[in-house]
């Protein structure tokens, strides 16, 4: 059998950016030379409950896929930022560290100071580094220095999701415009789309984190840039302090007013939200496009006869604002793969990590950590989709690798899942509207220490504007008050840093 069927690689392929994500390593170093034992150690970041066994099928999988014995450390997710801090100040490092905090101050300081290799001169010597296209390694260097292998994935993967079903009942077409969307949530509160005779329904499903996620891409449709944006001085600015941003909230507290976002937003919770979406109690999220496939899985696992059905809309606009999309994966940058002096000792050593992560990269590889070994843990069903063999095995198995792989966009697999299949064709379609944070490759010194705690206090605004509490002067004297201190500073320092690169 041919061997990249045997190890996870489909037929039907797309090959987006040509990586694979994460790999990872024990602390320490000290032993053979990288280069002469074909050894690597890789510390990583571990999303499941549990960690693989040493020598698990996988693992052995990579190492006969790479040629390199492989030492992980899997570091778990809930505690990989003060994990990897801790690391960072001692050097217990491993000769590839996976960084997936683009905003972590520790981290941008760690790849600054001169703790790990800068690599973009090297990338183009490998088949897999050298398909990174310029766009996305300017995206993840640092003031010009790219201090690791870019994580891929897509740029954009946000869309609305609108429930399908309730606009068939009503005799309602899929809206592609703010003011058609608007209308159906209106429609979806008031009509009785679910057919029950109740007045149970709403049309935005969303949850407490709105302002960083479902008003924040929103706002996006409106014209707002993503976290930061060049304002017609050229100067950086804050994209929640712009007037395209202020115009979304206006037209969503418009319709919260109007009972078309759900009343308690404020205080729930991802899993309430997902809960809700599941009962039918809205039909309208603003989320990642993939999600529809869960939404259905949670529903059918609640009710196997579920009439839900959604529609997937990556096309939505505003007005005579040009389509667009604001990337909510950093311009489609998970972190980097990075690798320090204390273990990586010269350019030999160098070289050869980059070898290994460049076959990581491969799509060998890549079919390896997503689905697992034929046989094993899938199999193509009768339409050449991948289908789990036995899913606790896949969970325990292949899981915890998904996370690591050079890339989230090497190929794409048929899946049993239509929803799955639009969703993969429509993120990486959005490719071409993506609108990225120009002050994501600068340096703040006032960023790193303080931009919490202002994202914060204007989040705070936001949500005393949607219930009430603050009219819009309100919220613009809150960022007046930010202004005066930190976030001036932060758009001070962030305009200095972009002038003093492009001139």
């Amino acid at each position: 059998m041919n061997i990249n069927r045997r190890l996870g690689i489909s037929v039907a392929s797309v090959a987006v950016a040509g990586l694979a994500l994460t790999g990872c390593g024990t602390g320490g170093g000290g032993g053979a030379s990288v280069a002469d034992s074909k050894a690597i150690t890789w510390m990583t970041v571990v999303h499941t409950p549990t960690t693989p066994e040493k020598n698990s099928p996988i693992e052995t999988a990579l190492e006969e896929a790479t040629g390199f014995d492989v030492d992980f450390t899997w570091i778990p997710a809930a505690s990989s930022t003060e994990k990897l801090a801790s690391a960072l100040a001692s050097n217990s490092l491993a000769d590839v560290v996976t960084l997936n905090s683009i905003t972590s101050s520790p981290i941008r300081k760690a790849l600054s100071n001169g703790q790990f290799w800068e690599v973009s001169e090297y990338l183009d010597d490998y088949p897999n580094l050298s398909k990174i296209d310029e766009q996305t390694r300017a995206d993840a260097s640092i003031d010009g220095q790219l201090y690791g292998v870019p994580m891929l994935k897509y740029k954009a993967r946000y869309g609305v999701l609108v429930r399908q079903d309730w606009l068939d009942n009503l005799g309602l077409e899929v809206p592609h415009t703010l003011e058609d969307l608007a209308d159906v949530a209106r429609a979806f509160t008031n009509d009785d789309p679910d057919g029950n005779g109740n007045d149970d329904t709403t049309g935005f499903i969303d949850r407490q984190e709105s302002f960083g996620v479902g008003l924040r891409s929103l706002s996006g449709y409106f014209g707002a840039g993503s976290v930061f944006e060049l304002d017609g001085n050229n100067e950086m600015v804050a994209s929640f302090t712009t007037d395209a941003f202020k115009e979304a909230m206006e037209w969503y507290r418009g319709l919260y007013n109007e009972g078309a976002v759900n009343q308690e937003f404020v205080t729930l919770q991802k899993q309430n939200q997902y809960d809700a979406i599941a009962q039918s109690k809205g039909g309208i999220v603003v989320t990642g496009l993939f999600e529809a496939k869960g939404f259905m899985s949670l529903s059918e696992s609640a009710d196997p006869n579920t009439t839900m059905e959604w529609a997937l809309v990556d096309d939505m606009t505003y007005g005579d604002v040009p389509r667009r999309i604001l990337t909510d994966t950093a311009g489609g940058i998970g972190g980097w793969y990075a690798m320090p002096k204390s273990e990586v000792k010269d350019e030999e050593e160098l070289r050869s990590v980059l070898d290994f992560l460049d076959k990581m990269s491969s799509e060998e590889v890549f079919g390896i950590m997503t689905n697992g070994i034929e046989g094993e843990h899938f199999e193509y069903d009768a339409d050449g989709a991948v289908s789990v063999i036995d899913q606790n095995v896949w969970d325990r198995e292949v899981q915890p690798f998904l996370s690591s792989r050079m890339s989230d966009v090497t190929l794409t697999y048929p899946s049993n899942s239509p929803y799955q299949n639009e969703a993969e064709e429509k993120m990486a379609a959005q490719v071409d509207y993506a609108i990225t944070n120009p002050a994501q490759s600068l340096t703040s010194a006032t960023f790193d220490s303080r931009w919490n705690e202002v994202n914060t206090a204007i989040g705070d605004a936001y949500t005393k504007y949607m219930v009430g509490q603050y009219e819009m002067e309100d919220y613009e004297a809150a960022i007046e008050k930010e202004r005066a201190g930190d976030l001036g500073k932060i758009e001070a320092e962030f305009t200095a840093a972009y002038n003093e690169i492009n001139g």
